[in-house]
């Protein structure tokens, strides 16, 4: 069982870059997708969660800007991420936890059953 992330990079301000989060052992469609970040001296937060009925929920930073989407047939999740900004530089990590729905504030650790390894994102100035 394993999710991986990939897909980071350094980006212009302004720029985009999608995202990946491959689930292997485990059907991701099953699965709420939730993606975290942390930044250097900062505690992880939570950026987006994308629930079984296709509903989306954001930080209020990333609102408008960031987008989620699922390809069950690839088992894959995707965040788009646009007009980047220095702010969003992170290491961005996906999470996959087997409800129908995404947990209050992005919850914490234990309300998650998968993590992946995390993938570098620097938006320069």
């Amino acid at each position: 069982v394993q999710l991986q992330a990939s897909g980071g990079g350094l980006v212009q301000s302004g720029g985009s870059l999608r995202l990946s989060c491959a689930a292997s052992g485990f059907r991701l469609a099953h699965y709420t997708i939730g993606w975290f970040r942390q930044a250097p001296g900062k505690e992880r937060e939570g950026v987006t969660c994308l629930n079984l009925r296709n509903t989306t929920y954001d930080r209020d930073s990333v609102k408008g800007r960031f987008t989620i989407s699922r390809d069950n047939a690839k088992n894959t999740a995707y965040p788009q991420m646009n007009s980047l900004e220095p702010e969003d530089t992170a290491v961005y990590y996906c999470a996959a936890r087997y409800y129908d729905y995404c947990p209050a504030s992005f919850g914490t650790s234990r309300h998650w059953n998968y993590w992946g390894q995390g993938t570098q994102v620097t938006v320069s100035s």
